[in-house]
């Protein structure tokens, strides 16, 4: 079974604070878009180390989705980058679509 993103960890640190969780949202929402378009920009200059900076930050929002193994595939991806290695290419856009889909579903 595919993992979903989902809101859990964002409801479980909010403590029920409605406001807060919009915040965090809105900010997963404002950066991942931008943070995507950079990641995409340094694989077609096959800039891999700058990917992979990009790449470490998007991760964190993985984490913060529920993505637990896509976090995990984003560290193990964030580091092949650094020698040129993007054999996880595929599976990690698969994730951001799935990122994607989910953050147009919430809006």
């Amino acid at each position: 079974m595919t993992e979903k993103p989902n809101l859990d960890y964002i409801k479980e640190i909010s403590g029920g604070n409605e406001e807060f969780e919009k915040k965090f949202l809105t900010i997963i929402q404002t950066e991942f878009p931008k943070e995507k378009s950079e990641y995409v920009e340094n694989l077609e200059r096959d800039s891999f180390e700058e990917a992979a900076k990009v790449v470490h930050k998007i991760k964190h929002k993985l984490g913060i989705l529920g993505l637990n193994n896509g976090y995990k595939l984003a560290v193990k991806y964030e580091e092949d980058l650094k020698y040129g290695d993007i054999k996880l290419k595929e599976e990690f856009n698969d994730i951001l679509k799935s990122v994607e889909e989910f953050i147009l579903k919430i809006a």
